[in-house]
């Protein structure tokens, strides 16, 4: 059937409130066949929780394939925040492992638990509902940091994350493992008693044991839209999150770290989506960096148009400017959502989110091979109606993705590998440059 089709650069985008039509090419058959496939996709790893409700999964794969996945399970009212790890490289995920004390209670939204494995330690951080909590502050939560030192066969107690003792909200956190072994951690936090609260970091450089004094960022984040982290091979630590301006303009903005964590830089907007919402979307950023320390960021935005789609943009001056954004969303009838990114050191990305119609919610997946220059067409990846897509990626281009699907009476996680072929990436330079 010849090549894939490649889509870049921007195009005229259509109302996600049209009549629910035909998708553009979501079906892989629909793009390309079997034996000319770009990217091979591994065996689905699916797993079923008969179970109130699922959370996650957080994904990681590490060098040698080995794949780890983290998520929250709520049955009969007890939550629990369970790791698992492939015993083989490429899965399947090996028995789970329970994560949090009894007595820690994960604060319950939607958002699976951050994760990440630098060598044989595990990190993951997760909200607890707060033990101080009242009826007239009922988001108020603790953040807390948990590892493991034996590749997550067990887990230490947790070890809280911020230091003000305030019964307020500690809440959607991101965490990165940075070059040196040091835990950077991002969360929102309302400890200033502000109208909107502040986006705040911490870190810990003895392995998850102690933590930093926190440092506020900025403030006026939007309340909850995610915080998004990434380290560079130099040891740039990149910080997003979305801003409010004024007007309740939204905007996805940038800050750079490259002193360790101990200060960050101004915040510099991505998209300048000039998107007015007058409430909080609920919808996070994306970061990864390359081996040429560019930076890219993938985002959900209505802009001024009010018109939902998922962008990609990039940087090749630490974040100080940004590229066009590229959409990548192509299908008609369908709302965009929850994008999440991977990038290895070769400069390949690969974003996956979500597509919901009136009927189904589809997990879908494009890729880039040329440094975000081009992206593949989107292709469909679940069975069942599918939510809350994550991805991670090593540096021999090995993809695991990971969501969750509904398959009442059961709720199933699946996982599945995605790998590039062995080549080199377009060189320094390749894809638009920034303005």
């Amino acid at each position: 059937m010849g090549k894939p089709v490649m889509i870049a650069g921007p195009s005229r985008r259509a109302g996600w409130f049209a009549v629910y039509g035909v998708w553009l090419a979501l079906s892989a058959t629909s793009a390309w066949s079997g034996s000319q496939l770009p990217v091979e996709f591994g065996q689905k790893d699916v797993h079923t929780h008969h179970v109130k409700s699922v959370v996650g999964p957080s994904v990681h794969i590490d060098e040698k394939g080995f794949i780890a996945a983290a998520w929250v399970e709520e049955d009969k009212d007890v939550r629990t925040i369970f790791f698992a790890k492939s015993d083989t490289p490429g899965g399947p995920l090996g028995q789970p492992v329970r994560v949090n004390d009894p007595s820690e209670s994960p604060y319950y939204r939607q958002e699976s638990p951050a994760l990440s494995l630098h060598g044989n330690d595990v990190f993951l951080t997760w909200s607890k509902t707060h033990p101080n909590m009242t009826p007239d502050k009922p988001f108020s939560s603790e953040l807390r940091l948990s590892r493991s030192h034996d590749g997550g066969r067990t887990f230490a107690p947790s070890t809280l994350v911020n230091d003000d003792g305030q019964v307020i909200n500690h809440t959607f956190d991101a965490m990165q493992v940075a070059p040196d072994g040091a835990v950077h951690m991002a969360w929102i936090d309302g400890r200033e008693g502000k109208k909107e609260p502040g986006t705040f970091v911490a870190r810990s450089a003895d392995g998850g044991r102690t933590v930093t004094k926190n440092m506020k960022v900025d403030e006026n984040t939007c309340v909850c839209c995610r915080t998004a982290l990434a380290a560079s091979s130099d040891g740039t630590i990149y910080l997003a999150w979305r801003k409010i301006l004024d007007g309740n303009v939204r905007e996805i903005v940038v800050s750079r770290s490259i002193d360790g964590g101990e200060n960050f830089s101004r915040p510099t907007i991505v998209g300048n989506d000039r998107w007015v919402y007058p409430a909080c979307p609920h919808r996070p950023a994306s970061l990864g960096v390359d081996r040429q320390g560019r930076l890219y960021v993938a985002w959900y935005t209505e802009g001024a148009d009010e018109t939902p789609a998922i962008y990609l943009a990039y940087s090749d001056d630490k974040g100080s400017t940004f590229s066009e954004k590229h959409q990548l969303n192509r299908s008609k009838g369908t709302f965009p959502d929850h994008p999440q990114m991977a990038v290895d050191q070769e400069g390949r990305v690969v974003v996956v989110w979500e597509e919901q119609s009136p009927v189904r919610r589809e997990v879908v997946v494009s890729y880039s091979v040329d440094r975000g220059g081009s992206f593949s067409i989107p292709m469909k990846l679940n069975e069942k109606n599918g939510q809350t897509p994550t991805v991670a990626v090593n540096q021999q281009g090995t993809v695991v993705m990971g969501w969750k699907e509904h398959a009442m009476p059961a709720h199933r996680m699946v996982l599945q590998t995605m790998s590039f072929p062995s080549v080199q990436v377009a060189g320094e330079g390749s894809g638009r440059h920034g303005h």
